[in-house]
């Protein structure tokens, strides 16, 4: 068990990806807060996990400070200590990648960045007062992705905003700024960018019709399941990564390689 006795917040733990990530830490031995602004997700979360460990819901609104630190707050109160923060929720599911506007642009920033920034900003104080923690946030490889096959023939209507990709590589600049503020305090911040994961968000965002380009500009020919990443994650938040920071590991069968 290499996250026993620990605790970890994880933003967006009612579904997906996240909800993965619970699963596998409360199986390492941590105790875990789902943190899940939709109560329908978390509850049947909990209904799955709850068997697992030592594991709670937090109602929470990443996009919003003073439910971000009530988050925080209560699960230090739960747990006695906010040893570890996975920055996974995100505007994903229900984006609308058609809307192009400013103000859809900076409601996406306001969550899938920003969001991160704030949950980030409330367990600080907890993790810089006790000299340790982890901070893994979530990126993705449409960071890296500047072109996408639908894009390359169409007649030009408007120029795209790029909200997802511009928020999740707008992740990757945040990691390195907070591992270079937190590290002298002993708390290690990483990030994860996975490539096309087959959560239910996918199926809906991703047509069937390209799912086969897609499988084949990976390297390893394939796409990925949720529990595929859990194995960074657990890494990141694990004694083996101590003197691991600033760092953006793409778990995604070699589809975007930056390097």
């Amino acid at each position: 068990m290499r996250l026993k006795g620990r605790s970890a917040i994880i933003t967006g733990a009612g579904q997906g990806i996240g909800k993965a990530y619970a699963a596998r830490f409360l199986e390492e031995g941590a105790k875990v807060a789902i943190a899940e602004v939709d109560p329908t997700r978390a509850a049947s979360a909990m209904s799955e996990l709850e068997g697992l460990g030592e594991v709670i819901v937090v109602s929470t609104d990443i996009s919003d400070e003073e439910s971000a630190r009530r988050c925080v707050s209560r699960v230090n109160e739960q747990f006695g200590s906010v040893d570890i923060l996975v920055n996974n929720a995100a505007l994903y599911y229900d984006i609308d990648n058609q809307d192009n506007s400013l103000e859809y642009l900076q409601h996406v920033f306001s969550v899938n960045l920003h969001g991160a920034w704030i949950m980030a900003s409330a367990a600080a104080p907890y993790m810089v007062k006790q000299s340790s923690g982890r901070i893994i946030n979530q990126s993705s490889t449409a960071a890296y992705m500047y072109l996408t096959p639908p894009a390359r023939n169409e007649e030009f209507r408007e120029l795209s905003s790029f909200s997802y990709s511009q928020t999740k590589w707008g992740v990757i600049g945040l990691t390195k700024f907070l591992a270079g503020a937190l590290g002298k305090y002993g708390i290690t911040v990483n990030c994860i960018a996975p490539g096309v994961t087959m959560t239910e968000a996918t199926k809906k965002i991703v047509p069937e019709s390209l799912m086969g380009m897609i499988t084949f500009m990976t390297a390893m020919r394939t796409t990925l399941e949720p529990e595929d990443l859990t194995g960074a994650a657990v890494f990141f938040a694990s004694d083996d990564a101590r003197l691991v920071t600033g760092q953006v590991l793409c778990v995604d069968a070699g589809m975007a390689m930056p390097g």
